[in-house]
């Protein structure tokens, strides 16, 4: 998100700019660093008064953003088998998958407020202690928290889809983000995308396709594993003819 620059309330007008020989033009161009692209935008979403109690009951199962790699097995007292999901949402899928496999560690990434309530909502209702929830931007986490090798996978469920062709340069899933991701993997480690926009999941097979350090376990898309249990979004989606697709690749 690109913000409108303002000067500060005792800058010099610019009429006595002009007329200084040392200070440049509003014309002049600037050396300022252009903010990152996002594949996000910030809302205000609602706060509900379960979720705003199970943020401040849930700081255990919390990880601060730091700009430096951690300690896996000191967040969650144990050696286990690491899997990231990076956006997910109001929580549903990471809870489901995470009962079901709880001889492994899952780190959530999101940025959403009401999205880290629900989780840990969730998360306390069951009694689930295998999962950590890290609310930052997933690129910095997955560059500066991460260490290389040290994943058996990232999920990625039903990200932003950008439609709009001027806005496909903001979708998650672009080669140098896959190049990333894919030396965060073990061998063996696997990338498991899904998504309801048949273009953005061809787009998803094409990145991952042409990444060298990742096998595609399907010819094309792979069929849902049964860890991804349906959300009552999908199934309705499905109801109504609307397709899912799923991409699972593995690092070689």
């Amino acid at each position: 998100m690109i913000k409108i620059q303002t000067p500060p309330a005792d800058a010099v007008p610019a009429q006595s700019q002009k007329s200084a020989p040392n200070t440049p033009s509003n014309d002049a161009p600037t050396n300022r660093p252009h903010p990152p692209i996002r594949s996000y935008v910030l809302r205000q979403g609602r706060l509900s008064p379960a979720q705003a109690r199970a943020i401040d009951e849930g700081q255990s199962l919390v990880i601060p953003y730091a700009a430096s790699l951690l300690d896996v097995d000191g967040a969650f007292g144990r050696h286990a088998p690491t899997i990231v999901e990076i956006g997910f949402g109001m929580g549903h899928a990471t809870a489901d998958i995470a009962a079901l496999r709880t001889d492994e560690n899952f780190i959530g990434i999101e940025v959403h407020t009401p999205g880290v309530g629900s989780l840990l909502k969730m998360l306390a209702e069951r009694s689930l202690k295998n999962v950590r929830v890290i609310q930052h931007d997933a690129v910095e986490v997955m560059t500066n928290m991460i260490a290389d090798a040290s994943l058996a996978g990232v999920h990625v469920y039903f990200p932003d889809p950008w439609p709009k062709k001027r806005h496909h340069k903001r979708r998650l899933i672009q080669p140098a983000f896959a190049t990333l991701l894919a030396q965060k993997l073990q061998p063996g480690g696997y990338i498991h995308c899904a998504t309801d926009w048949q273009e953005y999941a061809e787009h998803m097979l094409d990145v991952l396709n042409q990444e060298s350090l990742l096998v595609n376990t399907a010819t094309g898309f792979a069929p849902r594993p049964a860890y991804r249990t349906e959300s009552n979004f999908e199934r309705r989606g499905l109801k109504l003819g609307h397709g899912v697709w799923d991409v699972v690749f593995r690092r070689a």
